[in-house]
């Protein structure tokens, strides 16, 4: 194996969390690389307003400054409209050509919403999808979870404990090390002026200091 992980998301902020899943999906996967790319508008995010996508692209930029493997992508930020999956996945297999591999990372939280995702079943037939935990880990990853319009494209393999579509590619679930982190409950310690050392990255702890993210007058956001 090889190929180009994605894992996109908010990074509202970017947290030890993120990184952790990220480095045990592309070793788990042989990855040459894992492109985290923020999303400039969420789809299904919009209740709050987001700190502006320079500050969230530039707290990656710092939470991954000199790892191997770790790049940021701003095909998103660069992109206008709603940041649909599928639409940075079109432009990846576009720029890669269909003979790479391209792996999309999910959190399993949301995997469970993915059939209300822009063409989610197209999203298979582009990559392989690698579904990872959140503590508490629940159960193998079970048929009925797949989003009912691709469902039908898809057999498990008992040989790799991984579930293959139809155009070739894999959905599997990746646990991962059980790191109780989220943004919101960051957003939340910030808010109260509480400690986030430990759970972010020394670097973005102090750069959220430094422009005065999430403050108080920000806790609704």
């Amino acid at each position: 194996m090889s190929g180009i992980g994605i894992l996109g998301g908010t990074f509202d902020p970017v947290h030890l969390g993120h990184l952790r899943a990220a480095e045990e999906v592309r070793e788990a996967e042989a990855l040459d690389e894992v492109r985290f790319v923020p999303a400039a508008v969420p789809p299904h995010k919009q209740a709050r307003t987001l700190v502006a996508a320079e500050h969230r692209r530039r707290m990656l930029e710092l939470a991954i400054a000199g790892v191997p493997g770790f790049s940021v992508s701003g095909i998103e930020l660069e992109r206008p409209g709603p940041s649909y999956s599928v639409d940075t996945l079109r432009a990846l297999r576009a720029e890669l050509g269909d003979a790479a591999r391209i792996v999309f990372v999910i959190g399993r939280d949301a995997f469970a919403e993915f059939d209300s995702w822009k063409e989610h079943a197209t999203i298979f037939a582009l990559c392989d999808v690698v579904v990872v935990t959140r503590p508490p880990a629940l159960a193998p990853l079970a048929h009925e979870e797949i989003p009912l319009a691709a469902r039908e494209a898809f057999w498990y393999d008992p040989s790799s404990g991984a579930f293959r579509h139809r155009s070739g590619h894999v959905l599997k679930l990746q646990p991962i090390t059980a790191l109780d982190i989220s943004a919101a409950s960051i957003r939340a310690r910030l808010a109260t002026g509480r400690s986030i050392r430990f759970l972010v990255p020394p670097a973005v702890e102090q750069y959220i200091a430094a422009q005065g993210l999430y403050r108080q007058e920000d806790a609704s956001r």
